[in-house]
């Protein structure tokens, strides 16, 4: 029988599918990613045989159109981590530079905003990435968390470049924080040339 060529590149995955992230403390952690973020936690490691003492790990799953999944993301209590710095998103200690939430709308963002800044969150960052809207906070660990919505793809995916290029700072306080401003459109599509008709002989 004839050895199967491998193929000659990766197969691309569709999705990422969960992020596990190391934690001090996973009841501090759990607090944040419940009652901050809006996780809902769906299982944990439990013991069982051969694995009396389990690493003390959660499973935290986002809304999917009114389902659950598995997991979205996965916390593991290490107490030996060391205490989180002032948060930096390019000059950070810690290996995650952020974890990126999209939220389903825009609405569903802004309502976000306002529930985090109720709450005394603080917004480490806001910008219009050209390709989301978003706001940077962090977890008790220094891991920073995004919050965006995703601007429509007629938007930017003409020149996604130019999109990424893009960068407008806003504000991170008070009632300013808290407006969404109009976003530019990048890349046109190139119309299709309409042949002149030519005269009838």
């Amino acid at each position: 029988m004839a050895k199967k060529k491998a193929p000659a590149a990766a197969t691309s995955p569709c999705r990422i599918n969960h992020l596990v992230l190391n934690v001090r403390d996973i009841e501090e952690s759990h607090k944040f990613w419940t009652e901050i973020v809006g996780l809902k936690q769906v299982a944990e490691l439990r013991a069982r045989p051969g694995r009396p003492l389990p690493p003390k790990m959660r499973f935290y799953s986002a809304d999917h159109d009114g389902k659950l999944t598995h997991h979205d993301i996965a916390l593991v209590e290490n107490p030996n981590l060391p205490p989180p710095q002032e948060w930096s998103l390019m000059d950070s200690q810690v290996a995650i530079n952020h974890v990126a939430l999209q939220m389903p709308s825009r609405e569903a963002w802004q309502k976000q905003l306002a529930f985090l800044q109720q709450k005394g969150v603080k917004f480490n960052w806001r910008v219009n990435h050209g390709v989301t809207h978003s706001v940077y906070v962090n977890d008790p660990n220094g891991y920073g968390v995004e919050f965006l919505y995703e601007l429509p793809r007629k938007m930017w995916e003409n020149d996604i470049q130019a999109a990424i290029d893009y960068l407008e700072n806003l504000p991170t306080e008070g009632e300013e924080a808290l407006k969404d401003p109009e976003s530019p459109s990048f890349g046109k599509k190139a119309k299709k040339k309409e042949r002149a008709l030519e005269p009838a002989e």
